[in-house]
């Protein structure tokens, strides 16, 4: 597990986190596949605006069983496409 902040603040977590492959996009982090999450849109939506509020550039990924090769280049390509 870890997570992430995107200096291009929410729509460059969202955009991150929709442009993966292999991640799968869940509110789960558990299980053998990759997951990514983006926890503002997700599992902490209804604490927004409290102290529980959690970044809105925040992402997490769960690394699973796939390649790790695999995964660093999704990753990249991801990151890759924001700048596009």
């Amino acid at each position: 597990m870890l997570s992430l902040q995107l200096k291009d603040g929410v729509d460059a977590a969202k955009a991150f986190a929709s442009n993966t492959h292999i991640f799968t996009l869940a509110e789960s982090l558990g299980g053998v596949e990759s997951l990514i999450e983006h926890p503002a849109a997700m599992t902490h939506a209804s604490v927004s605006g409290t102290a529980l509020q959690v970044p809105d550039n925040l992402v997490r990924l769960s690394v699973g069983i796939e390649s790790i090769d695999d995964l660093i280049l999704d990753v990249d390509q991801a990151l890759d496409s924001l700048s596009q």
